[in-house]
């Protein structure tokens, strides 16, 4: 049975389509205001902003807001935040500007930076602030029941005990760096803030591979398609393919230079015994973006593989037509030649005309097909 790829259609890819409809809106909702308005462009909201927390050192561990139904409220990270432990709060959502922004102020955030926050469709990048440092990241998943990429922003925020990150909306890829906290396993609670935010960039890169793993069972399956059967549908998901592979290099590539000028640049937040690690972190980076680019090539082939199979095809069938043609042809002048009602025909008036014309013609069509065979062409 020819195995077919989903029909996506004509429309944008889901993952970048969305994100320069995104980038677009917020343009047009800054329009004419001054630099540092804080203006929430992204998904429109459908669940309460959530805020969480691990507040944590070596012997013991913190932590609020992931059960059902706790509220965390913005006093309580204030408090934490204020305090001598090193903290980690978590934003799922960023409708609510005014926490957003009353959050961001307590730690001195920059208003462009704020900014950024709430206007989901930044480039990964890296802000140094005499406070703080503001990296911007893209945290992705693949939905596979969709069969699409989610492509989601995640702002960090790393200043002296404490890290803050702002999510569009719930679900991340940090359930391991929180059980590590949880179960104090690895030397995650007895080194500083910087150490939690390498932990979640790294969990947020290691989860890159997944995705790459999913998109390269996608380029197999459209692969067997093209050479089983390149149709119209498959056409449109190879198109859609590579959408989603520009999505992923869009929010890799410049992820590397973010973790190199992290890790090679001095800073008083990062300490010289976690910049091995940070760099370790930029290597896989740099191999994400290896595998995208191999990726980008087998999907580019298989354009070329599937306009091939399509000329082959079509090959074929002009083929035959030409077969059925050209044994036509000699059928086609000897009923034209003796249709032109002319009297003196002398043969037209003979008892066996009929029949022996038709013999004549039969033995012709099999002596062409003999033929076409022998050459190869059946």
């Amino acid at each position: 049975m020819t195995r077919k790829p989903p029909h996506r259609g004509h429309r944008l890819g889901s993952a970048l389509g969305h994100h320069l409809r995104r980038l677009a809106l917020g343009h047009r909702h800054k329009k004419g205001a001054p630099p540092g308005t804080v203006v929430y462009v992204g998904h429109e909201a459908t669940e309460p902003v959530r805020l969480s927390f691990m507040d944590y050192h070596q012997d013991s561990i913190v932590e609020g807001g992931r059960a059902p139904g706790e509220v965390v409220s913005l006093e309580d990270c204030r408090t934490l935040l204020d305090g001598p432990r090193n903290t980690w709060i978590n934003v799922d959502g960023l409708s609510d500007v005014d926490l957003v922004q009353a959050l961001a102020d307590h730690v001195g955030l920059h208003r462009l930076a704020q900014e950024d926050i709430v206007h989901p469709a930044q480039r990964p990048k890296l802000e140094d602030y005499p406070d703080h440092i503001y990296l911007v990241l893209r945290m992705l998943g693949w939905d596979a029941e969709g069969g699409t990429l989610r492509d989601e922003q995640l702002s960090l925020i790393l200043g002296r005990g404490y890290v803050l990150t702002f999510q569009e909306r719930r679900g991340d890829v940090f359930d391991g760096v929180r059980e590590r906290l949880r179960t104090g396993r690895g030397t995650i609670r007895t080194r500083g803030a910087d150490y939690l935010a390498y932990a979640l960039m790294d969990s947020l890169v290691d989860h890159y591979f997944l995705v790459l793993e999913a998109l390269s069972d996608r380029v197999e399956a459209v692969e067997l398609s093209v050479l089983e059967s390149p149709e119209t549908e498959v056409l449109h998901a190879l198109h859609h393919l590579k959408r989603e592979l520009i999505a992923v290099r869009r929010s890799v590539w410049p992820l590397r230079d973010v973790l190199g000028q992290l890790y090679r640049d001095p800073s008083e937040f990062v300490d010289p015994s976690t910049r091995v690690y940070l760099r370790d972190v930029h290597d896989h980076a740099v191999q994400v973006i290896d595998t995208v680019e191999t990726l980008r090539d087998l999907s580019g082939g298989l354009v070329d593989l599937y306009m091939t199979g399509v000329s082959n095809r079509m090959n074929e069938v002009m083929k035959v037509l030409t077969i059925f043609a050209s044994i036509f042809i000699p059928l086609t002048f000897l009923a034209g030649l003796y249709g032109m009602n002319f009297d003196v025909m002398p043969e037209l008036h003979l008892p066996w005309a009929y029949p022996a014309l038709l013999l004549v013609m039969a033995a012709g069509a099999v002596a062409m097909l003999a033929w076409f065979r022998r050459k190869g062409w059946l």
